[in-house]
């Protein structure tokens, strides 16, 4: 785990502290909707093909950026639930 990793890990705990059983579920089944998806998908392939212009590169790397926050959310929700499972 990277270090930048570790640090939001730790800066959204209080996030965690803050679960309810609803709000861990729609946490741990977050999806983009069809657009953003297909935005994302074709960002994708254009940064593996190396093609991306400057604006589509700052895009791509929000993304990846939210991503990370996104990631650690989802999985400490996946946490929380497994915990409370009745």
């Amino acid at each position: 785990m990277s270090t930048t990793v570790s640090y939001l890990d730790r800066l959204l705990e209080p996030v965690t502290e803050a679960f309810t059983p609803e709000l861990a579920d729609r946490l741990a089944n977050l999806q983009a909707d069809p657009e953003l998806a297909e935005q994302i998908e074709d960002l994708r392939q254009k940064a593996n093909a190396g093609t991306l212009s400057p604006d589509e590169d700052a895009a791509y790397k929000e993304f990846v950026e939210a991503l990370d926050v996104i990631s650690i959310l989802r999985a400490k929700a996946r946490r929380f639930l497994a915990q409370h499972a009745e």
